[in-house]
């Protein structure tokens, strides 16, 4: 069974950064997901794409999938820069943009 191993990425739906830096080992679905005929949801017959592992760094989910003979890819995230802004900026004397309102 193949997994992927993954840094959890900030929320987009709010500023903060909290449990971004755990790793997730999820498992890749072998067989394609289908739209049940009944209800219309989609869904499939491998159980384990729903399992998600929790590490709390990246080499406990290396040996952990070492550890039980999984093959995995992992990905690592760019690094995040932060351009350090204030409010203020907005109306200083050296702003070359135009004000839009």
């Amino acid at each position: 069974m193949r997994a992927r191993i993954f840094q959890t990425p900030k929320n987009a739906m709010q500023s903060g950064r909290a449990k971004t830096g755990d790793w997730i080992l999820e498992f890749v679905s072998a067989a394609a997901r289908r739209p049940d005929a009944l209800m219309g949801w989609s869904g499939g017959a491998d159980t384990q794409s729903q399992v998600k592992l929790t590490f709390a760094s990246r080499e406990e989910a290396l040996a952990y999938a070492d550890a039980n003979g999984l093959t995995y890819d992992v990905e690592i995230a760019p690094e995040r820069r932060v351009k350090p802004r204030a409010y203020a900026d907005n109306f200083h004397f050296s702003r070359t943009e135009n004000w839009t309102h």
